[in-house]
């Protein structure tokens, strides 16, 4: 852009000082000097507008010269500016096309719109690999701005699924908003991969039954959360600030996160006491989803642990990353 401001505003001083020059050299009016201006940088060869003198012929000479390499050099630099700019767009979607088709147990995000942009904003605070699907043109130049993988694709198609990832895809989040797209992009999902993992946003609350029915595994409705949770800070609004300390990084330091056991974990067939999570770690387990998914809800301390069970857990942002680090397989991480 700067080498293209310049070319102009040389261009711009050439064509000054030609109907400048003609003016007082030639006496023609302002209209004649700024046509003979023209039509001598542009060499188009017509009839110069009157007989000119020795000195008119000297700046016609200075014109031509610097006009034919200053108007040569402007068009360049516009031609190289576009297909330059062309090029680099190319290239970069041909780089992100890159990435998306090496992400594995990544999730795919049908949608940005208010609640697409929130989940992906969430995802990539936690450090998650994610693609969106969204064709809309508003919401392509928010994906741009925010630096996010997207394919600028219709989500409904089996195609864009694919080229996605659904195959290595960790799960699919169907946030578009209509109902009936989401109902669609679940059928599509379910019929590429049956065990994919489908989280779908409902709109209606009646419209849930039908998102479970096309396969998805968890259906959220933001509107029925939202009205739920404004009533709960009116009847227990301390109960809700202990669940957005417990579920987000706040000032504090604490933050609810779940781990898996892995089978090579030491705490393999040990109880809660003989961990020492507590002891090592002062943490709080608040809940066990045991390997085949009873949940045991503020476990005793002679609950043993076993290979797969998911634990809950509440303490110190530093201390669950470094217990998760050293036991742990960390869903967020």
């Amino acid at each position: 852009m700067k080498n293209l401001r310049k070319s102009f505003t040389l261009l711009f001083m050439i064509i000054a000082i030609g109907v400048i020059g003609y003016y007082l050299i030639e006496g023609m009016p302002l209209f004649e000097a700024f046509y003979m201006t023209m039509i001598t940088i542009s060499t188009a060869g017509f009839q110069e507008v009157r007989p000119l003198s020795t000195a008119g012929r000297v700046l016609t000479i200075f014109i031509i010269s610097g006009g034919i390499t200053t108007a040569a050099y402007t068009i360049g630099t516009v031609v190289r500016t576009f297909v330059e700019g062309e090029m680099t767009k190319t290239l970069g979607r041909r780089k992100v096309e890159k990435k998306i088709s090496q992400l594995t147990n990544h999730y795919i995000i049908c949608g940005y719109g208010r609640i697409g942009g929130l989940i992906s904003k969430e995802l990539q605070q936690h450090g998650q690999n994610f693609v969106v699907i969204e064709n809309r043109q508003s919401s392509i130049e928010r994906m741009e701005a925010d630096k996010v993988l997207y394919l600028p694709l219709d989500a409904t198609v089996d195609a864009s699924l694919l080229e996605a990832g659904i195959m290595k895809a960790r799960g699919i989040v169907t946030a578009v908003g209509s109902d009936a797209d989401n109902v669609f992009i679940t059928l599509t999902a379910k019929g590429l991969r049956p065990d994919i993992f489908i989280l779908s946003r409902a709109s209606d609350e009646i419209n849930e039954i039908k998102l479970k029915r096309a396969g998805a595994t968890r259906v959220v409705s933001p509107y029925l959360i939202g009205g739920k949770r404004m009533a709960q800070v009116l009847i227990r609004p301390t109960v809700v600030d202990f669940i957005d300390i417990a579920a987000a990084e706040t000032n504090l330091g604490l933050q609810m996160e779940e781990y898996r056991v892995l089978p090579r974990s030491r705490l393999v067939g040990k109880n809660l006491v003989e961990s020492n999570l507590r002891k090592e770690y002062g943490v709080i387990i608040v809940l066990i989803k045991k390997h085949h998914g009873a949940l045991i809800f503020n476990p005793q301390p002679s609950e043993v642990l076993e290979a797969e069970d998911t634990l809950v857990v509440l303490g110190k942002v530093d201390d669950m990353k470094r217990m998760g680090g050293e036991l742990l397989d960390s869903r967020q991480g």
